[in-house]
Parts: C-alpha cells; sequence; structure tokens
C-alpha cells in the first residue's frame, strides 16, 4: 500500500542498547523525536511520519503528539492512557492497585531479557551490562502516592492544549484504559476522534469479548489520509463510534457482548444530566437526608475479577450480588424506560469518617428482574486526598467532608424492568490495596448524575470494517496458548486466600527461528478484620529458546504492610542454558502516608 512500517526497541530493550530507568522517563521522551527526525532523512520517506502503538506504544504515541515535531502528521492511540495516575495501572482514585505489583513484577522480565543474536557477537556483553544497570521502577510507583509532579509527568490530559496532530484513539470496555477515548474527544474535539468496542487490552482485530472489527482497514484508511494526501482536510468521520453494551449474564469469558454500534459527535456535546439522590429508598429523584454506616467487610472484592489491563482470556467480573450483599446499596425501581448512560458518571457524597485513610469503594450495577447483579463500571477513592488526588492543602477536616468521585467513562444501556445500583464498600481486595485501618464511615447524602444523551442515536451498519485474518502469509505460529486458572477465595490457616495462574504459553517466530514462553502466578491473603495482614505476590517468568541457547529470566515479588510502610521484596534471576548469569534482590521499607 505505500507505506513503510518501522518498529522500534526503546533504550534499554530488546535489541538496543542504553538503560530505561523508567518508564517514559525524558530519554525515552526525547527518543522518539530522534527517531521521527531519522525517518524523515531516508530516501523512501516522503517526510510524513505517523506513529501507533497498543498499550505503553499507544501512551508514547500520545506523548510524541505534545508540541509533535513537524514531521509528525498523525497517531492511532490503542488501549492507552491520557493520565498515568488516575487511568494506567499503579493507582485509582488515590488508592495502589495490587495490578501495579504485577507490572512492577513483570517489566524487570521485559527489562532484563536479552538482545537477540542479531546485534552481532558483543550480544552477551550488551546483555551483562543490561543486568548489571537493572532498574526497578515499582519501587517509584509506591512512593508516589498521590497525584503530585512524578504522575504528571507524560500524562497528557494536562497539555492537551499542546497536542498537535490527529489522534485516533481506541479503546475497548473491557480494559479501563478505554476511559481515554471520551474524554480525549471531549477535550479535543478538533484533533481527536474515538472508537470503543467491547474488548479488553487488545488491537481490535484480536478482540475478546467481541465482537472485533477490522483494524489494520481502518488503520490504512488514517495514514492514506494524512500521509499519503497533500494538504488533507478533516475526514468525513463521525467523532465518536462506540459500542453500546447491555445486559449479559455474568461469565469469566464471554466470545460476543450483547449490543450495538452508534455513531455521535463528542459525548458532552449530546448529553443531558440526570440526577437520582441518594435516600433510604434507595436511588430516587427527590433530595434526601441519610445515615448510613458502611460495613468494614475486607472480602468485598472478591467477585471483581481482573480490572482488564492485560487482556487475559477470562477474568470478567462475575455475578456480583455476594459483594452487593457485603455492602450499601441504593437502587432505583425497575425503569420504565431504558436508560443509556453515555459518558462520565459523577457522584457527589457527603459523609463523617473517623479515619482520614480511608477508602470508598463504588461500584455502578445492572440489576436484573431475577436479582443477577452485573458491575457496568467502577470507581474508588482515597479521602485522604483531595478531588484532584493530590495532597490537601489542610489537614483532614473534622465534621462533614464533601467529596466528588468521576467513574470510568462507559456507553451502557439498562434496559426496562432492570435496577440501576450504586454499591459502597470500603474496600475493594485483591484488586485494591487495603487501607491500614477500618474505621467508621457515615454516609449522610449524595447525587450521582448520569450523563444521558438527549436524542436516540443510530446504529451504525457499514462503517467498521470486518474483521480479517491478517497478514495471510505468518512470520509467527502460536504453539501453545493456555487459559488462565483462577483459584476463589478459600479459607485456610485462618487467612483468606485466592489467587490465578497463567500457564506457559508460547509463540514460535519463523525468521529468526525462536520460541518466546512466558508463565505467570499470583497469590492473595488476608486475615479477615485484620488489614495489617494484607498480603499480594508475583512471579513472572519469560524463555527464549533459540539456535545458540535458552535464556530464562524471572522475577518474584512480595508487597507486605504494617501503618506506616510498605515491605517490598523482590527477586530477580537470569540464565543462559541453565546457567546462573545474573540474580538481583531488593529488601525496601517504603513510607506509607496516604494510603
Amino acid at each position: 500500500n505505500g507505506i513503510v512500517a518501522v518498529r522500534v526497541d526503546m533504550r534499554g530493550s530488546g535489541d538496543s542498547e542504553g538503560q530505561m530507568s523508567d518508564m517514559y522517563c525524558q530519554d525515552e521522551l526525547d527518543d522518539a523525536r530522534h527517531v521521527i527526525e531519522w525517518l524523515t532523512c531516508q530516501p523512501w520517506c516522503n517526510g510524513k511520519i505517523g506513529m501507533f502503538g497498543t498499550s505503553w506504544g499507544g501512551t508514547a504515541s500520545l506523548q510524541a503528539n505534545v508540541n509533535a515535531h513537524d514531521a509528525l502528521k498523525a497517531i492511532i492511540a490503542v488501549c492507552a492512557t491520557h493520565d498515568r495516575y488516575e487511568d494506567d495501572i499503579h493507582h485509582m482514585g488515590g488508592c495502589l492497585l495490587t495490578d501495579n505489583v504485577e507490572w512492577g513484577t513483570t517489566l524487570p522480565t521485559i527489562l532484563g531479557a536479552p538482545p537477540s543474536a542479531n546485534v552481532g557477537e558483543d550480544w552477551r556483553a550488551m546483555w551483562e551490562e543490561r543486568l548489571d544497570k537493572l532498574s526497578f521502577p515499582l519501587e517509584a510507583w509506591l512512593r508516589n502516592e498521590d497525584r503530585g509532579s512524578y504522575w504528571r509527568h507524560g500524562s497528557v490530559i494536562h497539555q492537551s492544549d499542546r497536542l498537535s496532530v490527529p489522534i485516533l484513539c481506541v479503546g475497548g470496555w473491557s480494559d479501563r484504559y478505554s476511559n481515554s477515548v471520551m474524554s480525549l474527544v471531549d477535550r479535543r474535539p478538533d484533533l481527536a476522534w474515538g472508537i470503543v468496542g467491547p474488548w479488553g487490552h487488545h488491537y481490535p482485530d484480536h478482540s475478546h469479548p467481541g465482537p472485533g472489527i477490522g483494524f489494520q482497514k481502518l488503520m490504512l484508511d488514517w495514514w492514506q489520509h494524512w500521509l499519503m494526501k497533500d494538504n488533507p482536510s478533516e475526514p468525513e468521520w463521525p467523532k465518536l463510534r462506540i459500542w453500546v453494551r447491555s445486559f449479559d449474564p455474568p461469565a469469566d469469558a464471554i466470545n460476543n457482548r450483547s449490543g450495538v454500534w452508534v455513531q455521535t459527535a463528542a459525548s458532552k456535546e449530546i448529553t443531558s444530566i440526570t440526577k437520582w439522590h441518594l435516600s433510604e429508598g434507595g436511588l430516587t429523584k427527590d433530595a434526601s437526608e441519610i445515615h448510613v454506616d458502611l460495613p468494614s467487610n475486607l472480602q468485598v472484592g472478591t467477585k471483581g475479577a481482573d480490572t482488564g489491563y492485560f487482556g487475559r482470556f477470562g477474568g470478567l467480573p462475575p455475578d456480583q450480588s455476594n459483594d452487593d450483599q457485603a455492602s450499601i446499596c441504593f437502587d432505583t425501581k425497575p425503569l420504565e424506560n431504558d436508560c443509556l448512560i453515555y459518558g462520565a458518571t459523577e457522584l457527589e457524597l457527603s459523609l463523617e469518617s473517623s479515619n482520614p485513610r480511608s477508602q470508598l469503594c463504588l461500584r455502578l450495577n445492572d440489576v436484573a428482574p431475577d436479582g443477577t447483579s452485573v458491575r457496568i463500571t467502577w470507581a474508588i477513592r482515597n479521602i485522604a486526598l483531595d478531588d484532584t488526588l493530590d495532597i490537601p492543602e489542610h489537614s483532614f477536616p473534622l465534621g462533614v467532608l464533601n467529596i466528588r468521585v468521576q467513574f470510568p467513562t462507559m456507553a451502557y444501556r439498562i434496559k426496562s424492568g432492570h435496577s440501576l445500583r450504586l454499591a459502597v464498600s470500603q474496600s475493594y481486595w485483591p484488586m485494591v490495596w487495603v487501607p491500614s485501618s477500618i474505621g467508621v464511615i457515615t454516609l449522610l447524602g449524595g447525587v450521582l448524575s448520569l450523563p444521558e444523551p438527549r436524542y436516540d442515536l443510530e446504529s451504525l451498519k457499514v462503517n467498521l470494517p470486518k474483521v480479517e485474518d491478517l497478514p495471510l502469509v505468518k512470520q509467527y505460529t502460536v504453539s501453545r496458548e493456555a487459559r488462565i486458572k483462577r483459584y476463589p477465595e478459600k479459607f485456610e490457616k485462618g487467612e483468606v486466600r485466592s489467587g490465578w495462574h497463567q500457564p506457559y504459553s508460547s509463540v514460535y517466530y519463523n525468521e529468526i527461528d525462536t520460541y518466546f514462553g512466558y508463565e505467570t502466578r499470583a497469590e492473595f491473603r488476608i486475615r479477615p478484620d485484620e488489614p495489617l495482614t494484607a498480603t499480594c505476590s508475583y512471579e513472572h517468568s519469560m524463555t527464549f529458546t533459540r539456535p545458540d541457547g535458552t535464556a530464562v529470566v524471572t522475577c518474584m515479588v512480595e508487597l507486605t504492610s504494617d501503618a506506616d510502610k510498605y515491605r517490598l521484596i523482590g527477586t530477580f534471576t537470569a540464565s543462559w542454558d541453565d546457567q546462573i548469569v545474573k540474580t538481583r534482590k531488593w529488601n525496601l521499607n517504603i513510607t506509607r502516608k496516604y494510603t
């Protein structure tokens, strides 16, 4: 099609020299501009560059768009984050996600993987130098508890006025990174177009849950418009193409979601707000005072499943009824008409708390007439931080505290006869690290603001291409693809234990005669009513089997805490043909002030 694609190994990874100290460090941002500059000097380049990727690559594309290089003409950001603190893998609502620990275990294995033999005879020396300088970014991710300057760096939501070139934002409702799509289109409707489907952390043509879309055809249309035309005008694409979900019986894995594609302008241009008040009768249209103490059950969250970051097969939230029963719930009466939520729901709460380091865990659920409770979306809030998730200017106030929580964006149709439920608890373990102590939180009032379209939305009929099995000739073979095994919670030796295991999975790369495989284990433990007994541990291993030998890199991390510190123990091992090349150990005590 006349377009050259170039894949770059970032500094300190793959076949690139140097060291990576952390994600999105200044070297990485500078390197992206240097690569763009280099590409423009190649004889096969017309001087017009596009940039795309999924997850880290999508986020890097967004970051390169800030005061973009003159040659960068457009980007595609898939499953990317525009807000590293609130919508990434580390924290949520000012609370620590255990996914942070999993990624902190996985990243050292990626950074500790050997370069290929393509770099020449010095690959072994290059690898050993890389291992000697191996970084452990999880330490910084734990130390920076509030939003602060650390997380603002690289978060384009704080620099959206400096975005320079057109953006195609793509996400999936089973992946929390999808929050960036509607948000960026609302913030920059002059530059951004968005697509959100039902899938998880995947490219849309490898989607699960489905239905997927022919993403490579979509990309080709995008690049041909921006890179192969002189002075291209704005494309006649709808600003948003969104899969509107509707009720599915909950299951660990769903092949195809119920719902329909719709196309709209930016969501804020077409929605109005419907307010529901928290009352003793549930969610009602009339304001009311309440006086409700939240239960302190640390087992709320066992039905949370995955946050969706890694796109594992399975891990969708099951029936929420058990978690609902251990929470305080506010329900509407069965709806007389369908209710379509389109955008970001907000919740304003008035409360009193005996403990400033407390959590509010919030779920919006679709409750069917038979009582089945399906999680639509969820949010969590550390009340020790202010509404911007920064350290408050003043100490924790005595008396009534007013807070505001914004849920991730969504597009969901609650059918008539069903009810909308707001479920509130003080914990969401093991997805979210528990607070240092459980105090008394009393809800005194609240308003739930739902964004609803002002008119019926038209269904898309033909505007999204169908999935194609591309490339026709593949350079890889999936030799083993194992489904994740989950271990439901059980009470053993005074602890509630749960976990999961991603069995060994591998891919064979034909051109370089190399097998790449990986395996992950996770375990969570906590004693009922004892938050300081929480423990999570992960082990991630990667294997590279190639003609000249086999490399295995493994990292194990365990996190525990007391009231004032996190205790982090990590071990890294790299071997070649069963001989140890390098081991690294970390034993860290990290101050815990606000979580």
